[in-house]
């Protein structure tokens, strides 16, 4: 089976005086359909850098990256967007929701660079408000909701248009325990339904809800289990 993801000695430096600072180093890493990956690290490691590479939002690297089976690093730009869209949803840590769109519209933020007809998109916003119990903050914009609510719209933004892979930097951090617990086991029942995750995090907790982790130090891959 060929994996979703494949990165093959992949690289990635800043210019600096007298020698380039490196954030990655030879990462080579598969990772299949379906799975729950954790990527961890100390501060500095390189996982928000590799996290933002996998979600095609970095293209200043070297290597080669795979994504079911098209070769990224030999994509121009636009299309490397048109693949960011069809596969990727990204989940941020400070939620990044638009505080001058309600609710409903950020949700339907990410299905109007899609074609989808009005009424569908509102069918399907619809039906995600219903699916993650925020019917009844539709109406509300970001700053009306507490920071775990902000990140349940974070997520179901995410999510909202099917994408293959999930991708989550810090998705819990800067939430309390038992909003915490709530989006990772949102994450577990996406996982579960067929969604691929890949998450940056400092808790072995949340790590531990995966099924795999790659642990990074200094830009090296360190220990994959």
């Amino acid at each position: 089976m060929t994996p979703l993801i494949q990165l093959k000695n992949l690289e990635k430096s800043f210019p600096t005086r007298p020698s380039p600072t490196w954030v990655l180093r030879q990462i080579n890493l598969d990772i299949q359909e379906g799975e729950f990956v954790t990527i961890m690290g100390p501060s500095g490691a390189g996982k928000s850098t590799l996290l933002s590479i996998l979600g095609l939002y970095d293209s200043a690297w070297e290597g080669e990256y795979w994504l079911d089976g098209s070769p990224v690093h030999t994509l121009k730009p636009k299309e490397r967007a048109v693949l960011n869209r069809r596969y990727v949803g990204f989940v941020f840590q400070r939620f990044h929701l638009l505080e001058d769109l309600t609710v409903a519209e950020n949700l339907d933020a990410p299905l109007s660079y899609r074609d989808h007809k009005k009424s569908e998109r509102e069918a399907i916003v619809a039906d995600t408000l219903d699916r993650f119990g925020i019917v009844g903050k539709k109406d509300l914009f970001p700053a009306q909701l507490s920071g775990g609510q902000q990140q349940l719209v974070a997520v179901a933004r995410a999510v909202i248009a099917k994408p293959k892979l999930l991708l989550a930097d810090e998705p819990t951090g800067n939430l309390h325990t038992a909003q915490g617990n709530e989006i990772m086991n949102l994450f577990e029942r996406l996982n579960r339904e067929g969604t691929t995750i890949i998450q940056v995090t400092h808790s072995e907790a949340n790590a531990a809800r995966g099924n795999r982790i790659i642990r990074l130090r200094d830009g090296w891959m360190e220990k994959d289990r």
